[in-house]
């Protein structure tokens, strides 16, 4: 029986009418759950091309690293500070610098044999601008055919090695600027408090490559190679000292902000024990000492991610007056560094320091540095770009996908923030290797944290998209069942049409027969 109002049958009409209310109720929330469908299949989107652009920026900072390996053996210092809109160094730096002091700019040959340093003094007057510094530096005739000085496109001072492997060095001459002064130059980062025998000064040398050497060991071949088993007064590193306990001198080696001792050493010690104390040391890790026994130099390689370094070495508190010669980096102790042709002197309680920074390159970044930092904005646009219906997953926006129609049954897929900031790629300079090094590891940090988004809202399309199709489901079969409380049974009324059109065939039937009975009886008469 169909039923087409209450009146029909109050009971299958109501129950029917709850039920197509709920089927109508999911169907609204199949809008709902097809729109999220949409949204995450946008954010999909976006996570392949933001996929490519992080790939792209890592590239580029992997091609930095290769150009700069390429032609690290030309050192190279860039200031920090634009020097360029001042037009009085003096006047302009608010008492960093006052009139008369001075900086000296040094050139040390890679072998400390191969030539004395060379040495120029910048004094820095009242009215002088980085210009005119740049001008003392390149008029300079004992220095220009080593260094050359400039003011790069951001107004920074740069000075270049033009000897490969030479070293730079800075630091304070007769009448010093001080931390404020150097800071001011933007030189700040290169040069620290060395300790020079009976006193301090504010220097600093900046090393090509990851590597220094020492001086050749003294203590000549045996069969035609150095060894590293030679005693450090024979070898010409210590020396004088003695051998008593109270002889000894400490070496102190700090990476970047750790310092640590690395022992205490007499003239009987060997190379090798020095070697080893520093490869068994905290700073493993970071700096690998070894014995070239073809050069017969010590050789302190720093891994890529050290900033800055810095070698102390100090007499301790015995009775003895020795020298040292190690020979490290710049060093040549005559011109008042560590080691070299001639030796530093240090009574009980004196030290000796040197601060190597290992930023120096001659490679121009300056096109990596900009490509890079032009892909960084493009991230930033294909994020705020990759949004559906306002909802935008890669900008910190969640998204609720309600299941049920009392909305109590849902799953957050939760938003992320993936401009450049939100995954740590900061704008870079590419001044040294470590800064081409950090942005590797903040794009490879990047890019791990894309693909894992990218398998996390997956993992979540591929649920949306089963609950979908059981709502649809669902709705099919509440309708269904909707239309079996309040439809007519079609076989019932089937079977009833057939009975009534076999009725009214017979009723014909018999009115025609009684018809022909009426005019067969009419035609006896």
């Amino acid at each position: 029986m169909k039923v087409n109002s209450a009146l029909d049958s109050p009971q299958n009409f109501f129950a029917a009418q709850s039920i197509n209310n709920r089927a109508n109720d999911l169907n609204r929330l199949l809008d709902g759950i097809s729109q999220s469908i949409r949204t995450i299949e946008e954010a999909d989107n976006g996570i392949t091309a933001l996929t490519t652009l992080v790939e792209q920026a890592n590239s580029i900072a992997q091609e930095s690293l290769s150009e700069i390996r390429a032609a690290e053996g030309f050192a190279s210092i860039t200031g920090t500070v634009d020097l360029s809109v001042f037009d009085d160094l003096v006047t302009d730096s608010n008492g960093a610098i006052a009139n008369g002091d001075d900086v000296n700019f040094t050139f040390f040959h890679e072998d400390v044999n191969s030539g004395a340093p060379i040495t120029v003094g910048v004094n820095i007057a009242t009215g002088d601008t980085i210009y005119d510094v740049v001008g003392t530096i390149n008029s300079t005739a004992t220095i220009n055919p080593y260094l050359k000085a400039s003011v790069d496109s951001n107004g920074r001072l740069k000075i270049e090695s033009l000897y490969d492997g030479g070293i730079i060095r800075v630091g304070d001459g007769t009448t010093s600027p001080g931390a404020d002064g150097f800071a001011f130059l933007g030189l700040d980062d290169l040069v620290g408090v060395e300790d020079t025998v009976a006193t301090t000064r504010l220097a600093g040398s900046i090393v090509a490559g990851r590597t220094v050497t020492s001086k050749v060991s003294a203590a000549g071949k045996v069969n035609g190679k150095y060894e590293a088993g030679a005693q450090l007064d024979a070898a010409g590193f210590i020396d004088n000292f003695g051998t008593a306990a109270t002889d000894d001198v400490t070496i102190t080696l700090r990476v970047d902000d750790t310092s640590v001792i690395i022992g205490s050493y007499i003239d009987t010690d060997t190379i090798q024990e020095l070697v080893d104390d520093i490869n068994n040391s905290a700073l493993s890790s970071s700096v690998t000492a070894s014995f070239n026994v073809d050069t017969g130099r010590i050789e302190l390689d720093y891994a890529e991610t050290v900033g800055q370094a810095e070698i102390t070495i100090e007499s301790n508190d015995g009775t003895s007056t020795g020298d040292i010669a190690f020979g490290f980096a710049s060093g040549v102790t005559g011109y008042g560094t560590i080691g070299g042709a001639a030796d530093i002197t240090l009574a009980a309680g004196d030290a000796a320091g040197e601060i190597l920074n290992f930023v120096g390159t001659s490679a121009n970044l300056t096109q990596f540095r900009d490509d890079y930092n032009n892909v960084r904005e493009q991230i930033d646009g294909l994020v705020q770009d990759a949004n559906y219906r306002g909802v935008n997953l890669l900008n910190g926006d969640d998204l609720t996908t309600y299941f049920n129609e009392d909305r109590d049954n849902s799953l957050v897929t939760d938003g992320v923030d993936f401009t450049s900031t939100g995954l740590g790629l900061d704008e870079v300079n590419f001044l040294t290797s470590l800064d081409v090094q950090n942005a590797i590891d903040a794009t490879d940090a990047a890019l791990a944290s894309v693909r894992n988004f990218g398998t996390s809202i997956a993992n979540d399309l591929a649920i949306i998209q089963t609950r979908r199709d059981f709502t649809e489901s669902t709705i099919n079969t509440l309708e269904a069942g909707a239309d079996d409380l309040t439809l007519a049974d079609q076989n019932e009324e089937g079977a009833n049409l057939l009975a009534l059109q076999t009725r009214q065939t017979l009723g014909v039937t018999s009115l025609s027969l009684a018809s022909q009975s009426q005019q067969a009886v009419l035609r006896l008469f």
